[in-house]
């Protein structure tokens, strides 16, 4: 990434070939060895960060004109602080390729022309004014130079995705994408909610993905899938398509044309959660038997939707089963684990807007388990929404007995 960057983005090369310690830490631009004075008037050593976005793989603009400090904030040789810096204590999570860099402190300055505010022209332009204003005072006073000619090239590797995650740098939220590091996670079926759940896993930052499905693309299947379709999709297995559909979005994407029963140990090893997506009771008893065996917590996602007198009604269900508490959660009979003698007649609607509303409601309950959203109940495990009155009704199994 190094190299890339530097070879196809001439004001980033103008920095380094003019001395400044240049790295890159994942999303961000960091430059090091920024001198400045502290309140006592001494020398110290800092560094500037500031945002990459990338316009393409190997070319990327600033966001704004602001930029992240580590250090405190910076004064001039009368022991004053530099008052032309706006923004203000923050702090702001690196990898552990730049556990060097702890940022203290947010600061925005536009530089004048002719009287007028005008925004940087590029980085090169950019760390230049920066420089002269936190680094001036401490040179003229102790002397000292910021052009080390120091380069660090040690990289944060974000090789889940092969195109840059710029959506993580530009929310500030490097530190929670991480708790998705190290998660292998299975979706057990790629209909309609499984399809968006894996559009929706895909783009989080987890290590592997693994999908299961046996079954042909077909056409009613465009109609509740993310994104547009081929002609050359329909009678492929869903695998297949959806394999073909992501490949160039992310490594450790692994969808396979098959049918999970209890006999299917060997292909969930190493997962650590799993999402079942299936739709006939049978087939969802033998997948808990597996998953349970396996000490593997999961989400079962269900719809029931009807059109019994006008427009359709029904709900949404997304049930946890963790890996203390699985067999209990099952035994309360929150999902369908037998086949309906009926089921043969059962008319089976599913719309689009309603999978992609069970798979985030599932997908937002993975996240909370994960740390990446806040959670009020931890022992929440059944989540049942309502299509007639927008409502939803959450079982804890705190109130349980």
């Amino acid at each position: 990434m190094f190299q890339k960057l530097v070879s196809h983005n001439g004001d980033i090369r103008r920095l380094i070939e003019k001395g400044y310690a240049v790295g890159f830490d994942s999303h961000y631009l960091i430059v090091r060895d920024i001198l400045y004075l502290d309140d006592k008037l001494e020398q110290q050593v800092g560094a500037i960060v500031t945002k990459l976005v990338f316009t393409d793989s190997d070319h990327v603009v600033q966001e704004d004109h602001q930029i992240f400090f580590a250090g405190s904030h910076p004064h001039n040789t009368d022991g004053s602080q530099i008052a032309n810096l706006g923004g203000g204590a923050t702090t702001l999570p690196l990898s552990d390729a730049a556990s060097d860099v702890v940022v203290q402190r947010q600061f925005s300055n536009k530089p004048r022309v002719n009287g007028q505010l005008v925004p940087f022209t590029d980085f090169f332009a950019k760390i230049e004014s920066y420089v002269g204003i936190i680094s001036g005072p401490a040179i003229a006073r102790h002397g000292g130079t910021v052009l080390t000619f120091r380069s660090v090239e040690k990289v944060a590797d974000d090789s889940v995705f092969k195109i840059h995650d710029t959506l993580t740098s530009r929310a500030e939220i490097t530190d929670l994408a991480a708790k998705f590091k190290e998660e292998i996670v299975a979706i057990i079926g790629l209909g309609g909610t499984g399809a968006y759940l894996l559009d929706f896993l895909v783009k989080t930052p987890v290590k592997e993905i693994r999908g299961f499905d046996v079954d042909p693309f077909h056409i009613h299947n465009a109609f509740r899938s993310p994104g547009r379709f081929e002609d050359v999709e329909f009678k492929q297995s869903k695998a297949a398509v959806y394999q073909s559909r992501y490949d160039n979005f992310r490594h450790g994407l692994k969808l396979t044309a098959k049918f999970v029963d209890p006999s299917c140990a060997d292909d969930l090893e190493g997962v650590t959660f799993a999402f079942v997506c299936v739709d006939k009771g049978s087939s969802r008893a033998g997948i808990f038997d597996l998953l349970i065996a396996k000490n593997i917590p999961f989400i079962d996602i269900g719809m029931g939707l009807s059109r019994k007198n006008g427009p359709i009604s029904g709900m949404m269900r997304a049930t946890y089963y963790s890996d203390q508490q699985a067999q209990q959660v099952r035994d309360m009979a929150l999902a369908p684990l037998a086949d309906q003698p009926d089921d043969v007649y059962k008319t089976n609607i599913q719309i689009s807007e309603l999978n992609a509303l069970n798979a985030a409601i599932a997908m937002i309950r993975y996240k909370q388990l994960k740390g990446f959203y806040l959670e009020d109940d931890p022992h929440s495990i059944n989540f049942l929404y309502g299509l007639s009155d927008c409502k939803m009704i959450i079982r804890s199994s705190q109130n349980e007995t």
